[in-house]
C-alpha cells in the first residue's frame, strides 16, 4: 500500500496535496457560505486555518494522513478540502473525510467527481479492501450523500468525538469494501454522467 500523495485528476476536478501556503485560499472558500458556522464538521475560518493546514500536514508526515485541496481545473481556484485518514497500511483500509465544498459548489458535480477520484485511487491504486466514511447523526444532507455512492450504513458509535463547541457528536459510520466497489464504481460512473452534463447545460444557459 503506497503513500506516496499524488494529485488525483478529473474532468473538472483537480485534488492536489494540501499546502501550508494555502491558508488565504482555504478561508476564501469558506468564507462562501460561512461555513465555520457550521455545527457537525471542521472547517477552518481565518482564527483556526493555520492551526487546521499544520494539524494535516503533521499528518501527512506521519503517514496517515493525504490532504488535498480541492480545485477547479479551469480556472485554478480552491474551493474546499478532503482527506484520506486513518490510513491503516497493514490492513489495506482507510478512511475518507473531512470534506467541504463552497457553498457555490454544493449540490453539482463536486463532491460526485471528487468521491469518485478518491475512491478510484484506495481501491485501485493503494489497493484497498475497506473505505470508511463517517458523519454527524445530525447531517442528513451528508448521510444520504455517502448512501449514494453506494456505501452501506454500519452503525452509530456514540460520543464519538467531541466538537468544538463542546457537543458530543454521535457519529453514523458507512462503508464500501473491495468486493462491493466494482457496481459501486459502475453506479458512479453513471451519475457523475448525470451531473456533468446537467452542469453543462446549466452552464449554457447563463
Amino acid at each position: 500500500m503506497s503513500l506516496a500523495q499524488p494529485s488525483l485528476t478529473g474532468p473538472r476536478l483537480l485534488l492536489r496535496p494540501l499546502l501550508a501556503a494555502d491558508t488565504s485560499a482555504l478561508v476564501e472558500a469558506a468564507s462562501d457560505g460561512q461555513l465555520w458556522t457550521l455545527p457537525f464538521t471542521v472547517v477552518p475560518s481565518a482564527d483556526t486555518v493555520e492551526a487546521y493546514i499544520g494539524n494535516a500536514l503533521a499528518g501527512q508526515a506521519a503517514g496517515t494522513v493525504m490532504p488535498f485541496a480541492t480545485v477547479l481545473r479551469e480556472t485554478g481556484q480552491v474551493i474546499g478540502s478532503t482527506r484520506f485518514w486513518k490510513i491503516d497500511r497493514v490492513n489495506r483500509k482507510l478512511e475518507i473525510g473531512s470534506t467541504w465544498i463552497a457553498a457555490s459548489w454544493q449540490k453539482t458535480f463536486v463532491n460526485t467527481e471528487a468521491k469518485y477520484l478518491m475512491l478510484c485511487h484506495a481501491f485501485e491504486v493503494l489497493q484497498c479492501v475497506r473505505v470508511q466514511f463517517t458523519t454527524d447523526e445530525i447531517n442528513a444532507k451528508s448521510r444520504a450523500a455517502i448512501l449514494r455512492l453506494g456505501a452501506q450504513q454500519e452503525g452509530i458509535v456514540r460520543n464519538e468525538r467531541i466538537m468544538p463547541d463542546g457537543r458530543k457528536r454521535n457519529s453514523v459510520r458507512f462503508s464500501i469494501i473491495d468486493s462491493e466497489w466494482p457496481q459501486a464504481k459502475e453506479q458512479l460512473q453513471m451519475r457523475l454522467g448525470a451531473v456533468l452534463q446537467a452542469h453543462t447545460a446549466q452552464a449554457l444557459r447563463r
